[in-house]
């Protein structure tokens, strides 16, 4: 099983939005969601990276992620395409 890492944080209505549209792929795709939460990671690069572009997926052990917005269709061609990498 794959980790699909959502960042995100607190209060995200757009994030929430994403959630929903990454739960119809998580058992298909065998991926089980990380919500990360960069500002209580108190992380400088994760709020860097992320800061303005969440809700942002990326599939672990990859370097490309999709940021917001997108839907179960788009995140499905990006995770399948990166998946069997």
């Amino acid at each position: 099983m794959h980790q699909l890492f959502l960042y995100s944080t607190v209060g995200c209505h757009l994030c929430e939005l994403a959630k929903e549209q990454l739960e119809p792929l998580l058992e298909p795709l065998n991926l089980k969601l990380v919500e990360v939460d960069i500002a209580e990671q108190g992380n400088d690069e994760l709020l860097e990276a992320y800061g303005v572009r969440i809700p942002v997926i990326k599939l672990e052990g990859q370097i490309n992620d999709l940021g917001w917005p997108f839907d179960t269709q788009m995140a499905y061609t990006f995770l399948v395409q990166f998946k069997t990498m």
